[in-house]
């Protein structure tokens, strides 16, 4: 197969400059049973978005080549029936056209949800799995190094766009299906091990959320006889919130933390970056409790010239700006800038307990942010905020509760982090031949990956 210049140099900066024994180059075209695209634009209107029926797959539910069905859209079964065209299931291999570009991700199985439609700016292919991978083709484009190909060739405008031709073109390097399928296996047993963590880590977070709810918004925390505190006969008074404990007071969120900020060194200065101090952003705020790597560091340098603090592991951060009230507990001591508050407990107290005591009021630190559209808070947001404040012996009894549930969090995320750099060291070279691995087992473990590994050059295979 003769291919364009151009795509010979985009094979060339993917780094392979002579295929192993036995690998070949193809294209995205040739190795699909299937290609669909999604150009229906206008055809979507915000009359059509329902508050249920048929998901809706968009560029944003793509994060670090993972799907998340989250802040989903859905059309109805008609306006799907209309759109047949372009539709997908799980399983398929989509890829944002603009935006965040380079990203790519497997759509995962929703609960009794069959078929989804294809939102404006996405694509999708279907592999011929008699000849390829799925997942082999879903890592080598996960492969950094294939991401940034993609962005570098991307079309030049106010936002970067990979259009369904430059795909159809793009150029996939394969060995046989029984190496790719050996290769995809090793990155998948990582990756399953990765994922059990965030399944476990999310049912340990609902855990501490419904424990912090039954006793400090619900009012059934244990009396001095272990019995549930509203539902036997405790005893209440009038509060400007409402009915709560006799013991307990009303005040604001800053009785129970401080409220500290952060700032940006010089960001044309190259002495205060890439150093080893994570410098948290609102970025860097996930679904998980605990941020452990932030995409920027700063040094001890840049540290001194910035307003920020060396905060330390335990601090939970709050995004004051953009996508306000989003909230990240520091897994390791880091600096913060300014587009986000540090909350330092304090009379008692516990970081813990503020981290959860502030998940339940985010919702009125939204509506009580500044401007017509709430897309900031200040100081005195906090400073007016008010709360219910418990007595501080039941604090100290629910954070031993909950100590063993956020360390289990910390610990399976802090795996996660070592699990995702082994696999993102191995997937270039894997992906490219550089290193080759014996066909004859598949790895099913994250624990079976080969002690040695051997080079290309050294390394024959049987294809």
């Amino acid at each position: 197969m003769i291919f364009s210049n151009e795509l010979l140099s985009s094979i060339s900066e993917v780094g392979i400059e002579m295929l192993p024994q036995g690998w070949r180059t193809t294209t995205v075209q040739a190795i699909s049973s299937q290609m669909g695209d999604a150009p229906f634009g206008t055809n979507l209107k915000s009359k059509d978005y329902t508050d249920s029926g048929v998901p809706v797959v968009q560029g944003r539910n793509i994060q670090n080549n993972r799907f998340e069905w989250n802040n989903t859209l859905y059309v109805s079964s008609e306006k799907k029936d209309e759109l047949k065209k372009h539709l997908c299931r799980m399983g398929d291999l989509v890829f944002p056209k603009v935006g965040t570009i380079g990203g790519c991700a497997i759509l995962p199985k929703i609960e009794g949800k069959d078929e989804f439609v294809l939102s404006t700016n996405m694509m999708k292919i279907n592999v011929d799995e008699e000849l390829y991978s799925l997942k082999y083709i879903y890592y080598y484009f996960s492969n950094p190094i294939i991401q940034n190909t993609i962005k570098q060739h991307s079309t030049s405008s106010v936002q970067p766009v990979f259009n369904f031709t430059s795909l159809k073109k793009f150029p996939v390097i394969v060995p046989s299906l029984k190496e790719q399928k050996v290769i995809s296996s090793i990155l998948s047993s990582l990756d399953d091990k990765i994922e059990l963590n965030i399944n476990i880590n999310k049912n340990l977070k609902e855990m501490a959320q419904a424990l912090f709810k039954r006793w400090f918004v619900d009012f059934e925390f244990p009396n001095e006889n272990g019995e549930q505190y509203k539902s036997n006969g405790g005893e209440f008074e009038e509060s400007e919130l409402g009915l709560i404990p006799n013991d307990w007071k009303i005040g604001t969120v800053t009785d129970i933390f401080d409220v500290q900020s952060g700032g940006t060194p010089k960001t044309g200065n190259s002495e205060y970056w890439n150093g080893k101090i994570p410098f948290f952003t609102p970025k860097d705020s996930t679904n998980s409790f605990y941020v452990i790597d932030t995409e920027k560091n700063i040094t001890e340098e840049g540290l001194s010239k910035c307003n920020s603090k060396l905060y330390k592991n335990g601090t939970v951060f709050i995004t004051a700006r953009g996508t306000v009230g989003k909230l990240s507990i520091a897994g390791r001591d880091m600096a913060m800038n300014q587009s986000c508050y540090a909350l330092i407990s304090k009379n008692g107290f516990t970081q813990k307990y503020i981290f959860l005591q502030t998940q339940q009021l985010i919702n009125t630190i939204r509506k009580s942010a500044t401007g017509a559209v709430f897309d900031a808070i200040t100081v005195s947001t906090f400073q007016n905020l008010k709360t219910i404040i418990p007595n501080i012996d039941l604090v100290k009894q629910f954070e031993d509760i909950v100590e063993g549930i956020f360390l289990s969090i910390l610990n399976n995320t802090n795996e996660n982090q070592t699990l995702s750099n082994i696999r993102d060291t191995f997937l270039p070279k894997l992906m490219s031949g550089e290193i080759r691995i014996p066909v004859e087992r598949e790895y099913t473990q994250a624990g079976e990956l080969p002690m040695v590994a051997e080079r290309n050059e050294k390394y024959n295979t049987n294809n």
